[in-house]
């Protein structure tokens, strides 16, 4: 199993999972022809896609699902909560899951996991294949007992470290703008990452993929510095998920577990 980011931030997030049989896109939130502009940077092709995944309707996750699943008639699973967001009226492979499903989808064995966020009906993902489990973990709040739970035992985890909150509170976002990203259904601050870090069980960690930084209130160095003494890191491969180009391609079942230095992609 491999991953690879399309972008990772607010202007736009997109997860690539390929098992050399199945490749499932996780969110899609750039528009159509950037799109089609950085699958080809992935030797991928709209036509090789499976199946969409949506997290939620927020824009900078589903600004170009509709566009691409049509361009190449492509499956969406999404909640219920999630679909009624007239963005995706227009769909006609929509299919429904429910938070807390598990489903298949070709050799890919997939979690839907319910989240705190401020969106109708939001799920992150855990995909298994074979021994390999990987967590898409970004877009929540707080870290709840079942989060810890549902994404223990990770081989491989793209987790949310979106901002610093003394530069969200000194940042020119508006109050109420401020008060909702670091709010307990907003996003989860650099030391929230940390805790869940602490908490959930990394045993199996050998990939943390830092994702979801906010350009405006977060920098690499605060979300290096929070890992400062987090007793996994030296058995585990850190790589920064950029805005600009997400990362490339990493097979999980390849990766060399010796302490490694974070890098950025």
């Amino acid at each position: 199993m491999r991953i690879a980011s399309l972008g990772s931030g607010s202007k736009g997030n997109a997860t690539l999972v390929d098992t050399g049989e199945t490749l499932v896109l996780i969110d899609c939130g750039l528009p159509r022809k950037e799109m089609d502009l950085r699958l080809a940077s992935q030797q991928v092709t709209g036509n090789d896609i499976d199946a969409i995944l949506v997290t939620h309707e927020h824009g900078d996750h589903s600004r170009g699902v509709s566009a691409l699943a049509r361009a190449y008639d492509l499956p969406v699973f999404l909640t219920a909560g999630t679909a009624s967001s007239r963005q995706f009226a227009s769909l006609t492979r929509r299919v429904l899951i429910r938070p807390g499903d598990r489903f298949d989808l070709g050799d890919l064995q997939i979690a839907a996991e319910p989240v705190p966020h401020d969106a109708r009906e939001p799920v992150q993902y855990c995909l298994q294949h074979d021994h390999l489990k990987l967590g898409i973990l970004t877009d929540l709040g707080s870290i709840t007992p079942h989060v810890l739970k549902a994404f223990a035992q990770c081989d491989a985890l793209v987790l949310e470290f979106n901002h610093d909150p003394d530069m969200l509170m000194r940042g020119p976002y508006p109050r109420s703008i401020k008060t909702r990203v670091g709010g307990d259904f907003g996003h989860l601050a650099n030391a929230q990452a940390r805790q869940f870090l602490d908490c959930a069980d990394t045993t199996n960690l050998k990939l943390l993929f830092i994702a979801h930084l906010s350009q405006q209130n977060n920098r690499p160095e605060l979300a290096d510095a929070m890992l400062a003494g987090w007793s996994d890191r030296e058995h585990c491969t850190i790589i920064h998920a950029t805005q600009e180009s997400g990362f490339e391609w990493v097979d999980v079942d390849r990766v060399n577990t010796a302490p490694k230095a974070a890098v950025s992609a």
